[in-house]
């Protein structure tokens, strides 16, 4: 992918109206929010395990209870339709509904999702499911996890299986999640589960991904026809140089460019792994475990590609044996590094401001991003599948959520989205993260997401303000200011 040069920011635009058919929703992930751990015939997960591992999460918070999602899913829809969302964007805990990840199926776990798409469509919202949000079933981590190329075939299985139980009520098909976290974060720096540091087995990793990709989607397809919506959803990282003049830091772009967002793109869009991504790493593997045809495999074609997008990162090259001080990258203090192969590059801190999560607030760069890959495929549709920020939320004294900071980077960031189409961009809808405060994976229940706040203790949801004033995005396609916080909800 093409990374053009820092975009400066636009003003925002005043009134700006969106296409009537562009699609407004919100996201949440199956481990994060349903709880349940041991219910409903549900197997164990990686993220059981990792959780369940003293150290392993900020106060040793696990998913065990979560949202309690799993119990309350009908109450959590009645707030997705008062939202006037048009679509809900969840994931499907593999092993509730295939416990060991192969085998039988678990008919309780089907029935507990096929009863929430039922109950979306009803709502008038539409089901956009991802087949993984990182909680790999633990009995095929036993085997290697997703280093293991079984792994992707396996994958294949329970998505041709939930194809069929689902069908044609699911608006997208979403394969993966962000595969650069569940390959790099989990086999690479280990800060994900299953917390394994092996550079060659992350490499390992991103391949079989990108296999059971191209599986799983050929599996939909397979049953469900050819006018299936297929998407994947890719955390595509803005990478902007610490010295736009010099040549090292122009390739020390290049470089993480290539490992963070040409490692997926390549294979799922233009059938191959970039080169200088092979030469980069050749160090750490030769790469013999990609098989002959792999690639045209992962190469489906996609009817959307899903967008994450939180921040940016900046990174200039060490010359001369300089030590790496600095990995600003924004995701986790570890001892590995997630960056297979690099040796010599530092990511830099860059200005505020900053969420809880310490990331940049950065409007920009979604605008950046959405045109860079436009320009590198043009005719692709795109849509942003996860996009918010983190605050330390408080209610107020007169029982709300005034989360100002959440409603200004929201009204920012979807301006930015704005800019983009209006540039050119095909960007067909928009998901804010997170429906729901949640389980945030290795920061426990410290970092808040959601538009709806979730008291943890009785597990009573709330809606923020960012909530009320994103009803009236929904509803109306306009874009409110951030002043515009309207209580009176149906």
């Amino acid at each position: 992918m093409n990374v053009v040069p820092h975009v400066q920011p636009q003003q925002t635009t005043e009134n700006r109206q969106f296409p009537s058919a562009f699609l407004w929703g919100s996201a949440t992930a199956s481990y994060q929010i349903e709880g349940a751990a041991d219910e409903g015939g549900r197997g164990r997960s990686i993220w059981d395990t990792f959780s369940h591992t003293p150290g392993k999460t900020l106060g040793g918070d696990t998913g065990d209870v979560a949202d309690d999602h799993y119990h309350r899913w009908a109450e959590d829809v009645e707030h997705i339709r008062r939202l006037g969302l048009g679509a809900y964007r969840f994931s499907i805990s593999w092993s509730r509904v295939q416990p060991g990840g192969s085998g039988d199926f678990n008919p309780e776990g089907i029935a507990f999702y096929s009863a929430l798409v039922d109950a979306l469509i009803a709502a008038g919202v539409k089901p956009v499911v991802t087949l993984y949000h990182w909680d790999l079933p633990q009995e095929l981590e036993d085997e290697g996890g997703w280093t293991n190329r079984a792994t992707a075939y396996a994958f294949a299985e329970y998505a041709r299986r939930m194809a069929v139980e689902l069908g044609d009520r699911i608006d997208v098909w979403t394969t993966l999640n962000e595969p650069w976290c569940s390959a790099y974060l989990g086999y690479g720096s280990g800060v994900h589960a299953p917390g394994r540091t092996e550079a060659e087995g992350a490499l390992r990793a991103v391949h079989h991904l990108n296999l059971a990709h191209g599986l799983a989607g050929r599996a939909i397809r397979d049953v469900l026809g050819e006018s299936v919506r297929l998407s994947v959803t890719l955390n595509l990282h803005v990478i902007r140089p610490a010295d736009p003049t010099s040549e090292g830091d122009l390739d020390a772009v290049r470089q993480i460019d290539a490992l963070a967002n040409r490692a997926f793109l390549g294979p799922m869009l233009d059938g191959s792994y970039p080169a200088d991504l092979l030469v980069d790493t050749a160090a750490v593997s030769d790469w013999s475990f990609v098989e002959e045809g792999d690639t045209q495999i992962a190469n489906i074609g996609l009817d959307v590609l899903g967008i994450n997008y939180y921040s940016t990162v900046q990174v200039r090259r060490v010359l001369d044996g300089g030590p790496v001080i600095a990995r600003n990258d924004g995701h986790g203090a570890a001892a590995a590094s997630p960056w297979i192969g690099v040796t010599d590059i530092e990511f830099v801190q860059q200005p505020g401001p900053y969420t809880a999560m310490g990331w940049n607030i950065e409007p920009a760069g979604m605008t950046e991003l959405l045109l860079s890959v436009h320009r590198a495929y043009p005719d692709q549709q795109l849509m942003v599948t996860e996009n918010g920020a983190a605050f330390h939320d408080e209610v107020g004294a007169d029982g709300h959520v005034h989360d100002m900071d959440r409603v200004a980077y929201l009204h920012d960031h979807i301006d930015a989205v704005g800019q983009a189409i209006d540039a050119g961009a095909d960007v067909r809808g928009y998901f804010a993260w997170s429906l729901l405060d949640n389980f945030e994976w290795g920061y426990g229940y410290d970092r808040r997401f959601g538009i709806i706040r979730v008291d943890y203790e009785t597990l009573e949801r709330t809606w923020k303000d960012s909530a009320f004033w994103y009803r009236s995005l929904a509803v109306s396609g306009r874009l409110p200011s951030t002043s515009e916080i309207v209580y009176d909800v149906a």
